[in-house]
């Protein structure tokens, strides 16, 4: 029992989000197949989509920023207008009646014209330092926000609480660890500005969530298509020198997009590109935006190619030439660079590194580049290669959970499915990774040492402590002790949870135990 026990707890851990609590059985299933356990997630049709009534696309999702960000200007300039009104000079002479002056603010403009949405208001991340740490929803229904949150906000607290609901319900939770893993790795962020807020959700259930358990070449061309990366890395400002619209407005390439498939998405630091490579590709894809708000290229915040800003002529990539016409021309560039052998190890490193260690086995990783080869990039056949394997299951469990993953892994322990976000966004806020929100297009780090640093062990452990003082009168930590670890927690956990001078603290120990925080 004690091996199928730690066979059980990296199941658990280090594939999925950890063992839920109440009367799952999570531990117990894992105990009796761990790797059919996990496999079983990867079985299921469609198990990666997240269809929830309320969320809408990118389109339409575009259309309601446009229309905000339109409302907004209108205030503006009426807020303009009326300032110059009232400080325009009042008619002279005894016939002269009294001007009604009228102090229009812009705050008051725009609640005339836009309802009442503040057009200032700031993101949930933006007084992230004047929350407290916690994440815990509070019970019965949440409170009223302070003030009225704009369609943006609405839109980003709906998308987190559907994501933050399936990690906590899911039952293995491995499908949900492939769709973090590749949303960080073709990461945008919320910060950029509104557009980038209301598509981040979006981005991930279209560019991301259909492919996870799909072919590796479709994903790229899914994410490199869609708005809201090509707005992250401004690629809508990019023009072929000798384009049309490039000669008329006297402006060229943006190469941000191109350099960061190359170095970030695909074939890696080091992976054979050269400077001229990166140019050559941003020449060739040139033309990819997003129709605005007037739509005279498409529907309002879809993918659209304009032929216009399009640089003409044949372009050489990595060696080959490539003389296509339009957006297929960058396509097949796509195509030939995500079966490159340098994307084939860059990916095949990374995917060992999230799930076992920080230095992968190198036999691992040649095992995972191969069969990323010959099943021309299918992520499902991947995933199962790694749970295949036996260094996977090996390995000690050295890795720390990532923020997102130890909130998660708490909601699911104590069986609360979130009701509200507020709690679990300000949670990753202050230990350092706000949902969709990294600091740069390399995504939050996944090693380690990133997240065992003093300073952030010490925010888990004040989380802990107050999650601890909300519930500990619901639970025994001895008996979650059993739920999440069984015969695979060490006798010096069983110690620290026997001895502890209250259930409370009982609760925030067990949450910061190795058993817990380790994956």
């Amino acid at each position: 029992m004690a091996r199928d026990s730690q066979a059980a707890l990296v199941a658990l851990n280090r594939f999925g989000f950890g063992a839920r609590g109440g009367a799952s059985g999570d531990f117990i299933n894992a105990a009796s197949d761990p790797r059919g356990f996990v496999l079983a997630e990867l079985a299921r049709p469609n198990g990666a989509l997240l269809e929830v009534p309320g969320l809408l696309s990118t389109p339409e999702l575009g259309k309601q920023v446009f229309d905000y960000q339109f409302e907004i200007q209108q205030a503006r300039n009426a807020a303009k207008a009326a300032q110059q009104g009232a400080s325009e000079t009042p008619p002279q002479g005894p016939d002269a009646k009294p001007q009604p002056r009228r102090n229009l603010s812009l705050p008051t403009a725009a609640k005339e014209i836009a309802g009442k949405d503040s057009a200032m208001q700031a993101p949930d991340n933006a007084n992230a330092a004047m929350q407290p740490p916690t994440m815990q929803p509070q019970a019965g229904p949440p409170k009223p926000p302070a003030q009225p949150l704009n369609i943006i906000q609405k839109t980003f607290r709906a998308e987190a609480l559907a994501r933050l609901q399936r990690g906590v319900v899911a039952d293995c939770g491995f499908v949900e660890r492939l769709v973090v893993l590749w949303s960080n790795h073709f990461c945008i962020s919320a910060n950029k500005g509104a557009l980038a807020r209301m598509w981040a959700g979006s981005f991930e259930r279209e560019a991301i969530r259909p492919h996870v358990l799909g072919r590796f070449p479709d994903m790229l061309k899914a994410v490199e298509q869609h708005p809201a990366m090509l707005f992250f890395l401004d690629n809508q400002q990019s023009l072929g020198p000798e384009s049309r619209a490039g000669i008329n407005r006297n402006r060229g390439l943006n190469e941000n997009l191109a350099r960061e498939i190359m170095e970030l998405h695909t074939l890696g630091v080091g992976g054979g590109y050269t400077q001229d490579d990166v140019t050559a590709l941003a020449r060739v894809i040139t033309g990819w935006t997003f129709a605005g708000r007037r739509g005279q290229l498409g529907t309002p915040g879809s993918f659209v190619f304009n032929a216009n800003a399009h640089q003409p002529g044949p372009q050489q990539v990595l060696g080959k030439t490539y003389a296509q016409a339009g957006v297929a021309q960058g396509e097949a560039v796509l195509s030939d660079i995500a079966r490159h052998p340098s994307t084939a190890k860059f990916i095949a490193t990374k995917f060992a590194r999230h799930f076992v260690a920080d230095d992968p086995p190198p036999a691992l990783v040649a095992r995972l580049q191969d069969t990323f080869t010959k099943t021309d990039g299918d992520l499902r056949a991947l995933a199962t290669a790694l749970v295949q394997s036996n260094e996977a299951w090996q390995a000690p469990l050295t890795k720390m959970r990532s923020p997102y993953e130890f909130l998660v892994a708490s909601g699911r322990l104590l069986a609360r499915n979130p009701e509200d976000p507020g709690r679990y966004l300000n949670g990753l806020n202050v230990l350092g990774q706000p949902l969709w929100s990294p600091a740069g297009p390399n995504g939050f780090p996944d090693t380690a040492a990133a997240w065992a640093a003093p300073e952030g062990v010490k925010l888990r452990l004040d989380i802990s402590a107050q999650v601890a003082s909300q519930l500990a009168d619901r639970f025994d930590p001895r008996d979650l002790l059993e739920l999440i670890a069984a015969d695979a927690a060490s006798p010096e956990t069983r110690r620290t949870i026997e001895r502890a001078e209250s259930r409370q603290q009982a609760l925030a120990l067990l949450l910061m135990s190795p058993e817990f925080q380790r994956r």
